[in-house]
């Protein structure tokens, strides 16, 4: 390794800890998936079992444990809170962003590579994953570095890049689960398709393959075979086929969902990849080839998530990769003059930074003229009229983030114009990562206040109190998380049945949406209305002396 090869790197590690790290705990975790997760890593941390995964202290099939081994690592360290249960994909930020640089400057030079890291970095939702708790930021780098190791072994037919990139897909499959290998297997396919089906690898270099997988991915499934927890596997393998087949309630979409996700979340990256597509003749023989395995790696994903009844937003996160690779590739091209700007892609440009930034400077208005809104029954959701209720601080400048990222983007667009190009392409980038940042420490937080923190308000209120809680009518796992429940020695508090109607002998509360309170009430007398803030209510069942 050089030294500037080394400066660049130990720049980028700088630049990403001060780009992920600060303020993670600056806003709760956000129900359902980041709360899930942390809690499962809670749970392990309380009972001291971290071979089985659980919430509220019952088996936890969904999901296999190497990413909740990773939140019990850093809690460990820093204590069960939010920032501990974020650290995790803090740290895969920092990773992501060395590994496409030094794919990107060993694929072309270093230039690329740092304009690739700037591209994923720079761009909305490929930056706001590394500062959540969510699985997906460590499993779409682990079958995307499966996914790079096969294209060296498709090039260079060393079996060390095969089992580096069979070890990768396994990790995938310990981090998420079969898909891993589903992603990878399909993109082998299509590519095996448009090889005009010339053989890849032998039938030993297969079997190598799967063994590879199976003893990192199969870690965990062995180890609940032998701890007594068949059932799990068979639950698991059973929630994979039904996510697949139906779709979860709340989780629906048209087909088109995920292709809208990707060109408006993954500005401005996803506009610039738009230019990607053609070939082009300069490019070297291994270039070309890279850049089909990711034009296949992008399809698929895009195609599978679209099919798949389940609609949520991350679904489509692998596509991060191969999507900044064409933004980076065409900024790349264009900055060389190998490809010619598009006065099309500015348009488009324009546009999408208008409604992105319209959308946040709109929302402290929300709490100017929510008395307005209320009045005039625009909302027909009770739940979402209560949300709006919050009383909320808003301190006056925060609209100025999405007209400065406005302007940003059309001064930068004014540069390329003037055929400064590479001003403008690099600034626009610069601003989106400046407005992403902004958003994440001064936006989110507030929104948060809206949507969940009465109830986050009120489950903290329990801790440590001698008590049960519940909610009603809507899945939750923050009053889990929130009012760090222990593992209970009743066995009945478990039944929610129980808890309504049954002969409980410790005070129980239960919180309840607005627009569910009448049917509730009805259903069940016995509960007593405490207080009720920003869409929730909260009720209590005293046990009978």
């Amino acid at each position: 390794m050089n030294l500037t090869v080394l400066r660049n790197n130990i720049v980028i590690v700088t630049i990403a800890f001060l780009l992920f790290i600060p303020f993670l705990g600056a806003v709760h975790l956000f129900d359902w998936d980041e709360i899930n997760f942390a809690e499962c890593a809670r749970e392990m941390i309380v009972t001291h079992d971290y071979f089985s995964v659980k919430i509220n202290f019952q088996p936890f099939w969904e999901k296999p444990p190497l990413f909740i081994w990773m939140q019990v690592l850093s809690m460990s360290a820093f204590g069960i809170n939010e920032f501990a249960a974020r650290l995790p994909n803090a740290i895969c930020g920092i990773a992501t962003l060395m590994v496409l640089y030094n794919i990107g400057r060993k694929l072309v030079d270093d230039k690329f590579g740092l304009i690739w890291v700037l591209a994923y970095a720079g761009s909305f939702l490929p930056h706001f994953y590394f500062k959540s708790g969510i699985i997906d930021p460590w499993f779409n780098l682990f079958i995307f570095l499966g996914i790079y190791n096969f294209i060296l072994f498709t090039n260079s037919k060393t079996v060390r890049l095969l089992i580096f990139s069979a070890l990768f897909i396994g990790l995938g499959v310990l981090t998420k689960g079969p898909v891993a290998v589903l992603v990878f297997g399909l993109c082998v396919g299509v590519y095996w398709v448009s090889m005009r089906f010339q053989p890849i690898m032998s039938w030993k270099k297969i079997l190598i393959y799967a063994v590879a997988v199976s003893s990192v991915g199969g870690l965990w499934f062995l180890m609940l075979l032998l701890t007594g927890h068949s059932s799990i596997i068979k639950e698991f393998f059973l929630y994979q086929v039904r996510l697949f087949n139906t779709q979860d309630a709340g989780h629906g979409g048209p087909f088109f969902y995920h292709w809208i996700v990707l060109l408006i979340g993954c500005f401005p990256v996803s506009v610039f990849a738009l230019q990607s597509f053609r070939k082009n003749s300069f490019d070297t023989p291994y270039q070309k080839h890279f850049k089909l395995w990711m034009m296949i790696l992008f399809f698929v994903v895009l195609i599978l998530f679209s099919i798949v009844k389940t609609k949520i937003v991350h679904y489509s996160s692998l596509c991060y990769f191969p999507l900044s690779f064409m933004g980076a590739y065409a900024v790349y091209k264009i900055m060389t003059g190998e490809i010619q700007w598009k006065k099309s892609t500015g348009i488009l440009l324009a546009i999408i930074a208008s409604v992105i930034g319209i959308a946040i400077s709109a929302l402290p208005f929300i709490e100017k003229f929510k008395q307005y809104i209320i009045s005039t029954n625009i909302i027909k959701d009770d739940f979402a009229v209560g949300n709006l209720k919050a009383n909320v601080h808003w301190s006056g400048f925060e609209w100025m983030i999405g007209v400065v990222f406005i302007v940003g983007v059309l001064v930068m667009l004014g540069f390329i114009n003037k055929k400064k190009i590479a001003i403008g392409l690099i600034g626009i980038f610069i601003i989106s990562l400046f407005t992403v940042n902004m958003a994440a420490i001064i936006v989110a937080p507030k929104v948060e206040q809206y949507s969940q923190n009465a109830a986050i308000e009120f489950y903290e209120y329990l801790q440590n109190k001698d008590c049960y809680i519940e909610t009603l009518g809507f899945k939750s796992y923050a009053h889990l998380f929130y009012s760090q429940k222990k593992e209970q020695a009743n066995k009945k508090s478990y039944d929610e049945d129980w808890l309504l109607h049954g002969a409980i002998d410790k005070p129980t509360y239960f919180v309840v949406k607005i627009p569910d309170l009448n049917d509730t009430r009805k259903n069940y007398p016995e509960l007593k209305e405490i207080y009720r803030k920003n869409g929730f209510v909260f009720l209590e069942r005293m046990p009978k002396n």
